[in-house]
């Protein structure tokens, strides 16, 4: 029986998974809502979804050292899981409000910004892994480090482009944070206070 491709089984599939876990996962507790009348849970489901993809923002205060504590990859960890668990509740809380347009293209800019989290993370994973076999195999053959340097200079460079992923993940996060805020902002201003 032929075995399927590393790419696949490593990269394609979990990307995929992370993402369809969260979305049928959050349509399966909206039902869950619906079915028994608890729609008024899914309204207030977007507080605790917003503070969970807020507190996710650690790793990122963190890597650009404006906070000094926490190791770097727990916090990357805690980003990738706090954001997932987020998004899913603001998925739900969404789920409740099909006439809010404003909070729609939020939840839009939400998802995007989930896809180009997944993205980066197994784009970077994957490239991180074939330059250290690259890396293994030139070393295993007998090359000195200066070889190695000089054989990997462009995938090094390439390497970096990778890692440049950011400058697009960064505006969208932007793009979902004003959209959120002003979601927000709309829910206090015209909220029936009684």
């Amino acid at each position: 029986m032929p075995q399927r491709p590393r790419l696949l089984t490593r990269e394609v599939l979990p990307f995929f998974g992370s993402f369809a876990a969260l979305v049928l996962i959050a349509l399966a507790f909206d039902g869950l809502l619906h079915l028994f009348d608890l729609l008024w849970v899914g309204r207030w489901l977007g507080i605790p979804g917003t503070l969970l993809i807020i507190g996710s923002t650690a790793y990122s205060l963190r890597k650009r050292q404006l906070i000094r504590r926490g190791h770097p990859a727990k916090l990357l960890r805690w980003h990738e899981l706090l954001a997932w668990l987020g998004s899913l509740l603001v998925l739900v809380h969404a789920g409740v409000h099909f006439n809010a347009i404003l909070g729609w293209l939020a939840v839009w800019a939400m998802l995007i910004n989930v896809g180009s989290g997944l993205t980066g993370k197994f784009l970077l994973d994957r490239a991180r892994r074939r330059m250290e076999q690259a890396r293994q195999r030139m070393r295993d053959r007998g090359l000195s480090e200066g070889e190695l340097e000089d054989r990997l200079y462009w995938d090094s460079l390439t390497f970096d482009v990778v890692t440049q992923w950011r400058v697009v993940h960064f505006p969208i996060t932007l793009a979902f944070s004003v959209l959120a805020t002003v979601h927000i902002a709309a829910v206090f201003l015209f909220w029936g206070w009684k």
